[in-house]
């Protein structure tokens, strides 16, 4: 039989663990699968289920966390906080709330937010979450911690993760985001739990940060967007950046004096037009800092080698776009000689000035 442990820990399959684990891979249309039971909703749109992984995402002090609180306290208390409405099923009333960044005293107010949040009280122990604070461990111990978490307690249905980038070393590795996303599907899968995890938006523009922030957009069940309404910085706003449901509609929240947040009434949503930040945008020293990651060694390029390495390089100071930007700005730095064109290829020209057009 297959050790499904070393499995779900990342071993590789041989054959004949194919074969034990055939059944369970393999699709039958003449068979029923039941629907993933829903565990968060808003206004009858889900946002998670079991099984799956999600995400909150913002820029530094949009409110993240105490948006994240409140999905929590939603789950624990089986009340509508926020526009959130959750419940986690019998045996998996459990939430695990993982916090990298901030110290014991800051996650001490952040659980006490979501017990309060909750009307639960705070002078006596809740049995339904776990709160780890794993600020002064390495990348692998984080996910090394998590997985022992999850392998001792079948009774978590939902698992928080407040700084994702966190467990990995180099946000901008491939690989590295490829394995911890993996992560996020096995653990979520293996386990029967939903996993919401936080990161934070470029400062340049409202990409989800490095490869980790693509590799949590093409596979996460929901990402909610955090932002500081433009007319009133008091109030953060929460809607859609990507879902697999139907869209909900956007709502607001304020931090009241107590400090917990509390829903902004008849808030309509309508977001003042803003213009997409393209690469004229950035200043000359965004642009040295993209092509010198962009062109590490300074060698001749082919055409296609060119546009991935600015693809690369640019996605670096965040600014991520496809192919027929990245060939538009070829054609601007060739044009201000901060790309040479020979005979032999494509050169970094460092010497460059960036002049106005």
């Amino acid at each position: 039989m297959a050790d499904y442990q070393k499995i779900h820990n990342g071993s590789r399959i041989d054959a004949d663990t194919f074969k034990d684990i055939l059944n369970h891979i393999r699709l039958r249309v003449t068979e029923d699968y039941e629907f993933p039971p829903e565990i968060v909703r808003i206004e009858g749109t889900t946002i998670a289920t079991l099984g799956n992984f999600s995400a909150s995402t913002g820029k530094p002090k949009s409110k993240k966390t105490f948006n994240v609180s409140a999905i929590v306290a939603a789950a624990l208390s089986g009340k509508e906080i926020l526009q959130y409405k959750a419940s986690l099923p019998p045996g998996k009333k459990k939430i695990l709330y993982i916090d990298t960044e901030q110290s014991k005293c800051h996650c001490h107010k952040v659980l006490q937010r979501i017990l309060k949040l909750g009307g639960l009280p705070i002078d006596q122990e809740n049995e339904n979450i776990e709160f780890f604070v794993l600020r002064e461990y390495s990348p692998d111990q984080r996910r090394d911690i998590i997985n022992c978490a999850l392998q001792s307690d079948s009774e978590i249905g939902l698992v928080v993760i407040d700084g994702i980038r966190d467990l990995i070393r180099d946000i901008n590795s491939p690989s590295e985001s490829l394995d911890v996303v993996n992560d996020l599907m096995r653990w979520s899968s293996h386990y029967e739990l939903h996993i919401h995890t936080v990161l934070h938006l470029n400062k340049a523009d409202d990409n989800t940060r490095g490869h980790i922030g693509t590799e949590l957009n093409n596979k996460a069940e929901t990402i909610l967007k955090i932002t500081k309404c433009t007319n009133n910085e008091k109030m953060s706003e929460v809607r859609a950046m990507h879902i697999r449901d139907k869209e909900f509609k956007p709502f607001a929240f304020q931090i009241n004096e107590e400090a917990l947040p509390v829903l902004v009434k008849n808030y309509d949503g309508s977001i003042p037009a803003k213009s997409k930040l393209t690469f004229t945008d950035l200043n000359e020293a965004q642009h040295r800092a993209a092509l010198d990651f962009a062109f590490p060694d300074i060698n001749y390029m082919g055409y296609q080698e060119m546009l991935d390495g600015l693809k690369r390089g640019y996605e670096s100071i965040g600014f991520s776009r496809g192919r027929n930007i990245m060939i538009s700005l070829s054609k601007f730095l060739q044009n201000h000689n901060a790309i040479i064109k020979t005979h032999e290829g494509y050169m970094y020209n460092p010497n460059f000035i960036l002049l106005d057009d």
